[in-house]
């Protein structure tokens, strides 16, 4: 707590002239009161008036604003003061405090209102005033324009541990035989003051059978002071928002952001907007790319689902649970439902995989008439009869090994429906016909055992992505695909009688195209020359592993003249009858493994990375890479010794200190002054040489001023292979020797010592962590 209080009071820094305003937001319970009471208790002498209003979201419930403004206004004058409006109540706080060193603290704020009557702007105080502002919601202190806003972080596992001990025992260390125990509550708080308080000073002078039995409670019934506590910041919100904020809480959690947004916009939460107002009440946060939330926060979204009825799943709007989708099964699988929104199943390969709970489910599924969001994952033989209605509520299906009828039953309509996915089902087509479905924007279908065509793309206005995945009997692709202007994402792999690809030239929008492990697919898709400014816009294109010949790639690719990526991998032609130097925006040039190619074409300007492993019938570079001016990593291993490579990397590295940036180079080299017998593992031979991989790394100093990754108060590089090495160096190379790479660490710059930290993470890991001067500008 002194830590967490000074630093706050270092926030409001007191002693200097003006007027400062620190807020602090955090989730309810999260000790943000405490902590401004303790700061107001340690400084409120410095100044020559102080006051702290709490609950102000309860006390303006209770009564209007004009009786805090009289509170405070009272308080600093000394006398009893009213007003008669609000707008009065402004012009007297800021008349009476404007010339006055005051400390205002206002608790637990949740309406821009309330901060604009009781502490309008810097203005209405003296210079040396400070306001200090509890609030769950960040965005209101952003909006007010308070010059700090603080956010209170959770306690960490000693804290914890403390508090509830303080609470629990009445001291700092656990009662003998009760530390297991603690550790349990202390778990379950998850750093939450709160939580560690109630459930303390609940369990104070209990035997330990009611520890236990208070804990197992928890699993199913939480504490409702703390539910409850919790709670006002959901009841704040908007409905839509609610509705958000319960599908996160149940299904999503610790899900990929981006995977997730595609579902919840479908249901149309309007995420975008929505989870930032989580985030800023603190009750969504995103780490590492995913969405994630307090366990307390969580299990009060659980709580609110279950509601009235927390053994009547038929009676709540969202199903998770594999008790509750038992308990669902167990009522009348004909009587209709329309409580259900949402349900998620999973029994897929599991030990004790539950075929008649499946049945049921599925039966369970047609009687669900407000549904809109169905994932199932089972696995069900194929002449299993799936559900006779579905409705058309839904906006979201994804269905893995889960008997859809073939086709979809006639009195299915989803007009509403947004994604559909599809996943190792035993359908021979989705729907008969042109289906109308105007709002469907990703079609997913992979691995469909029996489907045999695509549907009709006709009805599908706004489609933007499409995946036909390892589906071995798919033979067509419906050619009113070639006309759709709306798709951004093609992906089509592992389709392995597919022999035609639809034109792609009315495809406006496209930015990505995969057609990959399509082995019967003997010509590319039709680029006709009158349409090819519709494909200017494709930045990616992927024909990995197709086996197309020579003269299957057509030389119109160079007409795609946004093209920044293209694959090319796996495939089986000598050479390119065409340049690319005229993609003067590639950067990615993917040719691994095209073991018949026999030289590379020449290069454009723009590209930055090469990969042509494996690659065994090119020997030479020859000139292919003299218009390269960015070109910084580039992997020719697994495939034949190259001649020129050290002409390219001298290239590379002249460009590189002219450019400010980083070089990556591996390849293999012939070497005679070497033991074949010894123990050389990683290592090439065709009985007469030995060939080894080399790998080098050039990283300029000026890249790494322009990187994120370059921290400035820990400056360290680390270099990771997954390969045995057999030697290695590190150097700093002065700029004007540029001389090559030695086999110990070593250093030009006189007065320093590089430190080199070698570590063996396994027999077949190398990490190297090189550790740099803070005086960056002393080392060229």
């Amino acid at each position: 707590m002194t830590t967490r209080v000074q630093y706050l009071k270092s926030q409001l820094e007191i002693g200097l002239d003006g007027v400062r305003m620190v807020g602090i937001w955090g989730v309810g319970g999260g000790g943000k009161t405490t902590l401004a009471s303790s700061l107001y208790m340690g400084i409120s002498s410095y100044f020559e008036g102080h006051h702290i209003i709490e609950n102000v979201r309860e006390e303006t419930s209770k009564d209007d604003l004009k009786k805090l403004q009289e509170n405070i206004l009272s308080a600093f004058s000394k006398t009893d003061v009213k007003v008669n409006s609000i707008v009065q109540g402004k012009h007297m706080i800021k008349s009476m405090l404007c010339r006055r060193k005051v400390l205002l603290v206002l608790d637990d704020v949740n309406d821009l209102s309330q901060l604009e009557a009781l502490a309008g702007s810097h203005s209405w105080f003296g210079s040396g005033s400070r306001v200090l502002i509890t609030t769950r919601d960040a965005h209101l202190l952003r909006t007010h324009k308070v010059d700090e806003v603080c956010h209170v972080r959770l306690l960490s596992d000693d804290e914890a541990i403390q508090l509830f001990n303080k609470h629990a025992y009445n001291k700092k260390e656990p009662v003998e035989n009760y530390e297991t125990l603690s550790l349990r509550v202390v778990s379950y708080a998850a750093g939450l003051p709160l939580a560690l308080k109630v459930l303390g000073s609940f369990l104070f002078d209990k035997d330990k059978k009611a520890w236990m039995s208070t804990l197992d409670r928890l699993k199913d019934i939480p504490e409702t002071e703390i539910v409850d506590k919790l709670k006002i910041s959901y009841d704040g919100l908007k409905v839509v928002e609610k509705e958000l904020f319960l599908d996160i809480a149940c299904f999503f959690r610790r899900c990929k952001k981006d995977e997730a947004m595609e579902i919840l916009e479908a249901c149309d939460f309007h995420p975008e907007i929505g989870i930032e107002v989580l985030r800023q009440k603190a009750l969504v946060s995103i780490v590492d790319g995913r969405l994630d939330m307090h366990d307390l926060v969580q299990e009060m979204g659980h709580y609110i689902v279950r509601g009235k009825h927390p053994n009547n799943p038929n009676k709540h709007s969202r199903i998770w649970k594999s008790e509750d989708i038992n308990n669902m099964c167990l009522g009348d699988a004909i009587v209709e439902n329309d409580k259900i929104e949402a349900i998620v199943y999973q029994n897929w390969h599991a030990h004790n995989y539950d075929l008649e709970r499946s049945l049921q489910v599925c039966k369970k599924v047609s009687n669900l008439k407000k549904l809109r969001y169905l994932k199932v994952m089972m696995e069900l033989p194929g002449h299993v009869e799936g559900p006779t209605f579905l409705s058309n509520e839904l906006r979201y299906i994804d269905c893995r090994g889960y008997p859809l009828r073939s086709p979809f039953p006639a009195s299915f309509q989803p007009m509403k429906l947004v994604v559909l996915k599809l996943d190792d089902n035993f359908q021979k087509e989705v729907w008969k016909g042109c289906k109308h479905l105007p709002h469907l924007k990703v079609l997913e279908l992979k691995y469909m055992k029996r489907l045999f065509r695509t549907p009709d793309f006709d009805g599908l206005p706004c489609l933007q992505k499409l995946t036909l995945s390892e589906c071995p009997k798919l033979e067509e692709i419906h050619r009113s695909l070639g006309s759709h202007k709306s798709l951004q994402y093609v992906s089509v792999y592992r389709c392995s009688k597919l022999r035609m690809f639809p034109t792609i030239v009315h495809m406006e929008n496209l930015k990505t195209l995969e057609i990959c492990n399509c082995h019967k697919i003997v010509v590319f898709p039709k680029i006709v020359k009158t349409r090819r400014q519709f494909l200017r816009s494709l930045p990616k294109l992927d024909l990995y592993t197709c086996h197309f010949k020579y003269a299957e790639i057509p030389s119109s690719i160079t007409e795609l003249s946004n093209l920044q990526v293209l694959s090319l991998g796996f495939n089986d032609f000598s050479r390119l009858d065409f340049s690319l130097s005229q993609l003067t925006q590639l950067k990615l040039l993917n040719l691994s493994h095209c073991v018949k190619l026999l030289e590379l074409p020449e290069l454009p300007s723009s590209l930055t990375i090469l990969n042509a492993e494996n690659c065994k019938s090119i020997t030479t570079f020859g000139d292919c890479y003299q218009n390269c001016r960015w070109l910084c990593q580039v992997s020719v291993t697994k495939g034949s010794i190259i001649s020129d490579g050290d002409k390219l990397l001298e290239s590379m590295l002249e460009n590189c200190f002219y450019r400010r940036i980083s070089v990556r180079i591996s390849m293999s080299e012939e070497t005679n002054d070497m033991d074949s017998q010894s123990d050389v593992f990683w290592e090439e031979s065709d009985g007469n040489s030995v060939f080894i991989c080399t790998w080098m790394v050039y990283v300029s100093f000026g890249s790494l001023r322009q990187s994120v990754w370059w921290d400035q108060t820990y400056k360290a590089l680390s270099f990771d292979t997954e390969e045995r090495c057999k030697g290695f160096g590190v150097r700093l190379v002065e700029k004007k020797r540029r001389s090559g790479i030695k086999e110990t660490p070593t250093i030009y710059s006189s007065g320093y010592t590089p430190t080199l930290d070698i570590k063996h993470d396994s027999t077949s890991a190398l990490r190297m962590d090189f550790y740099v001067p803070d005086t960056l500008e002393d080392v060229r």
